[in-house]
């Protein structure tokens, strides 16, 4: 039995897409040698749905509740991920219903979508995880970012620590360089 080319290429989007909820982007294609022709060809003969302008979705894929937080971030682009509160309903902490999805990008980022908040800020390697599938801030870094509703923050912050996704010495460490968060998360790092 030969092994066609086209069967290779479609097995290496398989591949990469079957580890991002069935998603996958142009870019992402092209760097495994796939081109934008290709893509087109397969929309039309049913084998990729295309979601949006450089994302694309492989058809009859399980689908998962998050799946539009995975595709957003695959919109934005390389280096991007669910942030906030969308990060914290991925976690599961906070009882977070965002009613738009967070995605933060370390870079320039014009886009705009409704249902869609973009934060520009700094996201270092260390401040990123995956989870199902989904880049997504760490739980501490999520936590960070909503400290501008404190009841959450520190909802959050109690719900990570009983789950293990956060130990009390990380947030300790954060409220002795930023004193300002003590007051947040005072009963939180109580004994």
């Amino acid at each position: 039995m030969t092994f066609r080319p086209e069967r290779r290429v479609l097995d290496r989007l398989y591949s990469l897409a079957d580890t991002q909820l069935g998603y996958f982007s142009t870019s992402q294609a092209e760097e495994l040698g796939v081109d934008r022709r290709y893509l087109s060809h397969h929309v039309r003969s049913g084998n990729l749905e295309r979601i949006s302008r450089g994302v694309y979705r492989l058809l009859n894929y399980p689908s998962h509740p998050f799946e539009d937080v995975m595709a957003t971030v695959l919109w934005v682009g390389d280096g991007a991920a669910a942030s906030h509160d969308t990060a914290l309903a991925i976690y599961g902490l906070a009882d977070a219903m965002p009613p738009v999805i967070h995605i933060t990008v370390p870079r320039r980022f014009r886009g705009s979508r409704p249902g869609v908040l973009i934060h520009r800020a700094p996201l270092p390697a260390g401040d990123i995880t995956v989870r199902d599938g989904i880049p997504v801030t760490t739980p501490l870094r999520t936590i960070l970012d909503v400290v501008s509703d404190p009841s959450m923050a520190a909802a959050a912050a109690e719900e990570a620590i009983e789950r293990g996704l956060l130990r009390v010495s990380q947030l300790r460490r954060v409220v002795e360089q930023r004193p300002d968060l003590a007051e947040i998360f005072d009963r939180t790092l109580s004994p």
